[in-house]
């Protein structure tokens, strides 16, 4: 079965364990999510569960977001219906603003289903993919920590550059791949392997050791780690 929740990112704080350690966590608010959709090989070719996070007031979605949760009662659903024709099963909910699959088995679930913090009971490590923090387009210096030119004799306001990119006579261009300024973050990045340190199921907020990828308030994507412990 495939465990896995979204969440929402809240901030960094610290804990103290009990040899009095503190240690650095991320406050995530992790659920309850609802299942919108079950993917089986036969319908869609894999297998996964589509979960949905955060409730959207129905004036701000549209009329697809509503009828992906609910039924419409339209009058094309209406003719299939009189056709004989079975419509998918909906999970009668309010629209979500974050929605993304869970890839795994998708035994144990049923559309309609909430999903809470409560099926982590037991996972010690987890991995978090969110969007990191993005820079805009930021030089090669803090792009790819480069050491910048030397800040003596011979160099004239170059201090920052990244210097000479290209070859000689041949071939004469510069190498694709060549590490250079460009557009810095804005990119989904996975932390794998990350210490869970408490639960706090009364509050569906998870609190797991260091930092994640992304702003607070973003959205992330929480698994059951695969690596080795």
């Amino acid at each position: 079965m495939a465990k896995g929740i979204l969440g929402q990112k809240v901030g960094m704080t610290q804990v103290f364990q009990e040899d009095g350690t503190a240690v650095p966590v991320t406050v995530i608010m992790a659920g309850p999510c609802h299942v919108l959709q079950i993917r089986t090989l036969e319908t869609d070719g894999y297998e996964a569960v589509q979960l949905g996070f955060l409730d959207k007031p129905r004036r701000l979605a549209i009329r697809s977001e509503r009828g992906h949760v609910a039924g419409l009662g339209s009058k094309r659903s209406k003719k299939r219906v009189t056709a004989g024709v079975e419509l998918p099963k909906r999970a009668d909910c309010e629209p979500k603003r974050f929605i993304r699959e869970i890839r795994g088995s998708a035994e144990g679930f049923q559309v309609g289903q909430e999903v809470t913090l409560a099926m982590f009971d037991g996972v010690a490590r987890v991995d978090v993919i969110g969007t990191s923090k993005g820079s805009g387009f930021t030089g090669a210096m803090k792009r790819h920590n480069f050491s910048g030119q030397r800040a003596t004799h011979g160099v004239k306001k170059v201090h920052r550059h990244p210097g000479g990119t290209g070859c000689s006579a041949f071939p004469s261009r510069t190498m694709k791949g060549r590490r250079m300024a460009g557009q810095y973050g804005s990119e989904r990045v996975t932390s794998r392997n990350v210490k869970v340190v408490r639960f706090d199921l009364a509050s569906n907020l998870l609190l797991i050791h260091g930092a994640v990828p992304g702003p607070n308030g973003g959205y992330v994507i929480i698994h059951e780690s695969n690596m080795l412990r």
